[in-house]
């Protein structure tokens, strides 16, 4: 902290946009000047959540000069991690794939004098979506042991994080994922998603999700395609799926879909959509349903991590058993012949998002979590 701001370490398991890299850069945003923030990426290729932070925040991406997340374990790379954090006053981690970062740290922290470390798990990867592994139930175990914290956004997780990884009470801090809901209350323009054209006499269905296997947007587009005459499909995002995806639509005779790519700033197009759905494998607490339900949409889901405990109590008999496609489809069937159901359901999500799931309260909780870990009280927000 050599001018007096905290100089922050983030490491990522991937830095394309997704949930947890839309909350870390929404709070590197707000905290604006305030702090430096250093990013790391496991895949140096995935740093699309890059382009959303804002022009002014101090931050670089030293992959050329920090070790690689990637590889082997090893005393000596864990030893060059150790080194490499001494230059920083905080390190946030996230999920699996920035695990080795942790043990470098739990291996180190008591021969070196070394930052608090905080650990992030928002949800698994296609590997682990049915059922986690148990060798790396036990790194994590161990690796945790010097983490100063462990955050997760879900019940489901914190369950995990008490009962499989069997961290104590005193380091697990369950904060739910929350967004600046008023920014949804505006309707968006027509044109806010490019390349976008509205089929007349069609609902749009719209999803926001990494084009990654977890997020299985195939089944998705399964699950629209005997609605196609009835249903139009809109995918943002970025990732390695989308000729799958493509391929899934040419398939299942569906002509109407739309792939934009990556879009910043969801409050401007999402309430384009008529019903927002999610197909995922593995989901814990998923920012986007949340960004959803405060533009007063209807959803479709599949039941995973908390989705079913998230949306309204009305809202729950359109979330799915994972792997039963003919419920999806049957749920937007029912959307489809009901507009006043869509609309009812689209008032008690909104409600649900406007009394609980507010971005004050996510950054208070973040902002004194950090701070206390840094023993600098308003460093960060706040005075």
């Amino acid at each position: 902290m050599a001018d007096g701001r905290p100089s922050i370490l983030h490491l990522h398991s991937g830095f394309d946009l997704g949930g947890k890299e839309a909350r870390a850069v929404r709070l590197m945003n707000l905290w604006g000047p305030r702090a430096r923030h250093s990013i790391i990426s496991a895949d140096p290729d995935a740093m699309g959540a890059a382009r959303a932070i804002a022009a002014d925040i101090d931050c670089d991406f030293p992959h050329d000069r920090l070790p690689s997340l990637q590889g082997l374990p090893g005393l000596g790379r864990y030893w060059r991690w150790a080194k490499a954090m001494q230059g920083f006053d905080l390190v946030l981690s996230y999920n699996w794939g920035a695990m080795d970062g942790v043990m470098a740290h739990r291996l180190f922290s008591p021969l070196m004098k070394l930052p608090a470390l905080i650990h992030h798990e928002d949800g698994f990867n296609a590997d682990e979506a049915e059922r986690l592994k148990p060798k790396r139930n036990h790194f994590r175990r161990i690796a945790l042991t010097s983490a100063h914290g462990l955050v997760v956004p879900s019940q489901r997780l914190r369950e995990i994080a008490h009962g499989v990884w069997r961290q104590p009470e005193s380091r697990v801090h369950m904060i739910a994922n929350g967004i600046d809901v008023d920014a949804y209350a505006e309707p968006p323009a027509s044109d806010a998603i490019p390349g976008l054209v509205r089929s007349p006499g069609k609902l749009l269905v719209g999803t926001l999700a990494g084009l990654r296997p977890v997020k299985n947007l195939q089944r998705l587009v399964r699950a629209i395609a005997p609605l196609k005459d009835r249903l139009q499909l809109v995918i943002v995002g970025e990732g390695p799926e989308r000729d799958a995806i493509l391929g899934q639509a040419r398939a299942s005779g569906m002509e109407d879909i739309h792939l934009p790519g990556f879009l910043p700033d969801p409050s401007r197009y999402v309430g384009l959509f008529d019903i927002f759905s999610l197909s995922s494998d593995s989901e814990q607490f998923p920012i986007s349903l949340v960004e959803a339900m405060a533009a007063g949409l209807p959803v479709v889901a599949t039941d995973v991590g908390d989705v079913s405990s998230m949306v309204a109590q009305d809202n729950r008999g359109l979330i799915v058993p994972v792997a039963d496609e003919a419920a999806m489809t049957a749920a937007f069937a029912r959307l489809l012949a009901d507009e006043g159901l869509r609309t009812a359901l689209g008032a008690a999500n909104r409600h649900k998002a406007e009394t609980q799931y507010r971005e004050a309260d996510m950054i208070r909780h973040y902002a004194a979590l950090y701070e206390r870990a840094m023993g600098k009280p308003g460093a960060l927000w706040g005075k």
